[in-house]
């Protein structure tokens, strides 16, 4: 029998679903209650597909992992240039549902890993320290138009009071790491890594908890660290990077900063991209790819790095 495969467009209010790419749609809430009602309707056999939207999927994830079910987190670009192939431009929340279904049939799309308590844990403290930390920025460019002393006076106690703010969440993150088995033996390799400290660490742990589980061209596509080729027919552009989780590119990115001064080999491949003429931000990128190969390495074999 044909595994049976739901499609689901997700918002903060509903959940929009479509069984086996069918005519008929169905909405349910996006609540604990409703969603754990309305799996227990399906077979739990079932593939459920949908997009990887930040702030709205974690109820239906925590619901299917207790219920044991696989499930399909598929990149929202990835879905919509399916649409596309399809020749669906419309996007309204079924055609959304139902295209997901189709995506789950014709393609074959790898079940997400559960989620681990103590990983999600950490991804959820990471979330709130970047909306203080961008809240604080936007904090400090306002203090040059102030215009008044007690504004100014007010921006900078604002400014402060997200600083403490910004302190205790590191604490907390710190914490959670130490505390979890796994994350700490696994962080105790990392934060050795010259580049790498606390906050790259912490994403990292977060963001990335494929590292040692998949070979380097794998993980390197999941991080957006893969160039891509942009050829047709004699003509070939310059690859690209695009797509991949955002959160982690940027602290392999930051790490690589310090990883090319201090790591023999990327401080080797710097010197050979430069003298090829690269541009530092291209260098910078393929240091990154490089430090996270080194990386995923350290966490598959258990072995510190060698510098």
């Amino acid at each position: 029998m044909p595994q049976i495969i739901v499609g689901c467009d997700l918002s903060r209010a509903f959940i929009d679903v479509c069984i086996n790419a069918g005519r008929t749609t169905s909405r349910i809430e996006n609540t604990k209650p409703a969603i754990a009602e309305w799996l227990t309707t399906l077979d739990v056999s079932a593939l459920v597909v949908f997009e990887a939207t930040s702030g709205c999927d974690g109820i239906l994830m925590e619901a299917l992992d207790q219920r044991r079910m696989d499930y399909a987190r598929v990149n929202p670009r990835q879905a919509r240039e399916f649409a596309r192939a399809l020749g669906v431009l419309a996007k309204t929340d079924k055609v959304d549902a139902r295209v997901l279904a189709q995506m789950g049939q014709r393609l074959p799309l790898t079940p997400t890993a559960p989620q681990e308590p103590d990983r999600k844990r950490l991804a959820d403290f990471l979330r709130r320290r970047k909306q203080l930390v961008e809240a604080r920025k936007a904090e400090k460019l306002r203090r040059h138009s102030a215009g008044q002393l007690e504004l100014l006076q007010d921006i900078e106690s604002m400014i402060a009071i997200l600083d403490q703010r910004i302190d205790k969440l590191d604490k907390q993150i710190a914490a959670i790491i130490s505390e979890s088995k796994p994350l700490a033996a696994q962080a105790q390799l990392l934060s050795a890594v010259p580049g790498v400290g606390p906050t790259v660490l912490a994403t990292l742990l977060g963001e990335l908890p494929e590292l040692g589980t998949l070979d380097r061209r794998r993980l390197a596509s999941l991080a957006g660290l893969a160039p891509h080729a942009r050829e047709s027919g004699t003509w070939k552009g310059a690859r690209r990077i695009w797509g991949g989780r955002r959160k982690g590119r940027e602290a392999l990115y930051i790490a690589a900063l310090t990883a090319t001064r201090r790591i023999p080999a990327l401080i080797a491949l710097r010197e050979r991209m430069r003298a090829a003429g690269k541009a530092p931000k291209t260098i910078l990128i393929a240091a990154g790819r490089q430090l996270l190969v080194i990386l995923n390495a350290m966490i598959r074999n258990n072995q510190p790095i060698r510098l």
